[in-house]
């Protein structure tokens, strides 16, 4: 082969390199687990929950509809937000709370904070803002849900970012006295231990953004808080009777562009064993 066929195979390679990454960067996916539990309440089997994390004011589609169309599609009975909804290098708090305005259309809407929460000013116009579009948020806090008579609990702690206390601590007191299957929204993974050493069924996180660049068998290149080859990057984690979900989220922050590492929803569906 000449040097000039090498050349222009090369430079194709890299175009269709090129493209595929950037298509990654925008397309987004779907991903479903089912959770079986003899704890479930029997009420709860087939109840579906949808994540969204670190969406750091991106827009997928005008007025995220495209965003907006994958939550609909998998019909969730409530929608649970983990936190970094707006970037605090680029803040665009109308991003956020038109999103939040239109999926709170398709299901009841429950947030905790991210530490990019944490670094602005406008926290407390967000905040007030989410609350007013029918937003639940929760502060270290825990409310019952209920179905046909039944109840499992939803708990949700701030960022550590935000706190002067304990993160076990915390989840200590949001464990005391809860009802029956635990639920907890929480934006960071590498707290699993912590979640494990207090009982916790199921734990929902983000942060990580699948760390950014995934490779071929070793995943995650790099996570905030976890540096180079994170162990809690994405999907599914169990140790004992706790599952942890790992969101690969929605946008970007520091770094712009993800490889291998398509944006996520991800979709939970209960299932009672009893």
């Amino acid at each position: 082969m000449t040097m000039r066929k090498k050349r222009l195979w090369l430079a194709v390679c890299l175009l269709v390199l090129a493209v595929w990454v950037l298509w990654g960067n925008t397309a987004l996916e779907s991903n479903e687990y089912v959770l079986r539990s003899d704890r479930i309440p029997a009420a709860f089997s087939g109840f579906r929950i949808v994540q969204v994390s670190d969406l750091h004011n991106a827009q997928f589609g005008e007025g995220n509809e495209k965003l907006l169309a994958l939550i609909t599609g998998a019909d969730p009975d409530i929608i649970v937000i983990t936190g970094d909804l707006v970037d605090s290098r680029n803040t665009d708090i109308g991003i956020a709370l038109e999103f939040v305005r239109d999926a709170a259309q398709i299901a009841p809407v429950y947030y905790v904070t991210g530490n990019h929460e944490s670094r602005i000013d406008e926290y407390g116009t967000l905040q007030d803002g989410l609350v007013q579009r029918g937003v639940t948020v929760l502060r270290n806090e825990k409310l019952r849900l209920e179905r046909s008579g039944e109840a499992i609990t939803l708990m949700g702690m701030d960022d550590p970012s935000f706190q002067y206390r304990a993160s076990l601590a915390i989840l200590e007191g949001l464990k005391d006295s809860a009802d029956g299957y635990t639920v907890l929204l929480s934006h960071r993974p590498e707290l699993f231990e912590t979640y494990v050493a207090c009982g916790m069924d199921l734990v929902f996180t983000g942060h990580a953004h699948g760390g950014q660049f995934r490779l071929p068998v070793v995943g995650g290149l790099i996570a905030p808080h976890q540096g180079f080859f994170p162990k809690y990057d994405a999907g599914l984690y169990t140790q004992g009777s706790t599952n942890m979900l790992v969101s690969r989220g929605i946008g970007n922050s520091v770094c712009p562009i993800r490889f291998n590492n398509r944006p996520e929803i991800i979709v939970v569906q209960l299932e009672s064993t009893k």
